[in-house]
């Protein structure tokens, strides 16, 4: 592993971008040192500025489902883009990607594409209180849900208290209608909705959690989410953002058998490139401008070219894709699994499908509390292991891995044995 051009990268990078990056996870500030600037990306491997090859388990944190540079999306890519890369106006291509959604998403009757999954959730805020003339929105800690102000809130002192700014530059007035609840804790969800159940929009939940790892939910919890605001006239929006046509072509909900008022879904149904979507009910979503009085637009929104990746991304959504993904996450899963027991650490492995993280914690992660207790500093020297044997993963404990339909059981028999001995050599 040679790093000396990315270094030389990052200290350019430094002076003009915060951090040299675009984006904080990047960074590299988890698990220290300096980050690895990459040139190119096919199948399931990185080629980094240095020369050196990955074997990637990020997979653009998501998108890549397919692997990096599927030979369909870049051909729909290029054939589209001659035509022109933004036009400002509707294409027909458009109400193909809507109706392919809809196909995927029975929940979703209508929809509105954007540029990015921090939009969707956004908007799809902005709408559900729009519906219901309620301020008060409830969120879970350790979800992220974008970058938006509101969404911004960290948990106050009690299990349901007003939230509090998570970041500088968010007001408190912006802080102020969020409520924040532990995930998973159905009998905490109970109680909020008997006290203040009349005062809630809508609650917005990751049903796999993949912004503090991967984080399963419990029996009963997101069916009980979605029952008691039906019952209390709030509105369920499922943040399919990173599990959506990840878990199974109809992401959480077809994998669950769960029916959501909204959804909000980016990264796969994007092909790589930034499309997003949120949509629900009819009813709701009939809100939205220029039929109802909650505006949203976007100059970018259902860009010719995003939509023409997403729609050759959806197109290869197959029943083999998925049995290939789960086989390829139950044998990496057992591998690390393997590689743990042998070395003595204390560590669990969590997956959800092609989503998975091993936790260097004594017991299972449920819920944000369980996941601030994991050994940070034995997360970063292990994936310092991992890093030099040539396996990209995840820079923070608390981000998913995620594996694609490029990978074979070889790379994940290589991926345990990289483990194997980064673990061995922390003991």
């Amino acid at each position: 592993m040679n790093e000396n051009v990315s270094r030389a990268l990052h200290e350019r990078a430094s002076r003009r971008l915060p951090g040299g990056v675009n984006s904080p996870v990047r960074a590299f500030r988890a698990v220290g040192g300096s980050p690895i600037f990459f040139e190119k990306a096919r199948g399931a491997f990185l080629f980094s500025a240095d020369g050196d090859t990955y074997l990637d388990c990020i997979g653009s944190w998501g998108p890549a489902i397919l692997g990096h540079a599927n030979e369909r999306v870049v051909e729909a890519v290029q054939r589209v883009a001659t035509d022109g890369l933004s036009f400002g106006a509707p294409t027909e291509r458009e109400i193909v990607f809507a109706e392919r959604i809809a196909a995927l998403y029975p929940s979703i009757e209508m929809m509105r594409a954007v540029s990015s999954g921090t939009e969707a959730c956004m908007s799809a805020l902005r709408v559900a209180r729009g519906f219901t003339r309620r301020d008060v929105i409830v969120k879970f800690e350790g979800c992220y849900h974008g970058h938006a102000d509101a969404l911004l809130v960290k948990a106050g002192s009690g299990a349901a208290t007003f939230g509090v700014p998570d970041s500088a530059g968010v007001s408190s007035s912006a802080a102020n209608n969020t409520l924040t609840l532990p995930y998973n804790d159905i009998e905490a969800l109970r109680a909020l909705f008997e006290a203040r159940g009349k005062d809630i929009a809508a609650i917005i939940v990751e049903p796999v959690v993949g912004n503090m790892g991967c984080v399963p939910p419990a029996p009963g919890f997101l069916e009980t989410l979605i029952e008691l605001c039906a019952a209390h006239g709030a509105v369920s929006i499922l943040d399919e953002v990173m599990t959506g046509c990840r878990l199974a072509p109809g992401g959480a909900q077809q994998r669950f058998g769960l029916k959501p008022a909204m959804t909000c879904l980016g990264k796969v149904v994007g092909g790589g490139l930034p499309l997003a979507a949120y949509g629900g009910r009819a009813e709701i979503m009939q809100q939205v401008a220029p039929l109802g009085p909650v505006y949203q637009a976007g100059t970018l929104s259902g860009n010719p070219v995003a939509v023409a990746a997403g729609l050759a991304t959806l197109d290869q959504l197959t029943p083999a894709l998925y049995e290939h993904l789960e086989a390829l996450g139950a044998r990496l899963e057992d591998g690390l699994r393997r590689g743990l027991e042998a070395s003595g650490i204390p560590g669990v492995v969590q997956r959800v499908g092609s989503m998975i993280t091993l936790f260097f914690s004594e017991g299972p992660v449920r819920n944000w509390g369980d996941a601030d207790r994991c050994d940070r500093k034995r997360f970063a020297s292990w994936h310092r292991g991992l890093l030099e044997r040539g396996v990209y993963w995840p820079p923070s404990q608390f981000e998913a891995a995620f594996l694609s339909g490029a990978h074979t059981l070889d790379d994940m028999d290589r991926i345990s044995a990289a483990s194997a001995e980064a673990l061995q050599a922390l003991r």
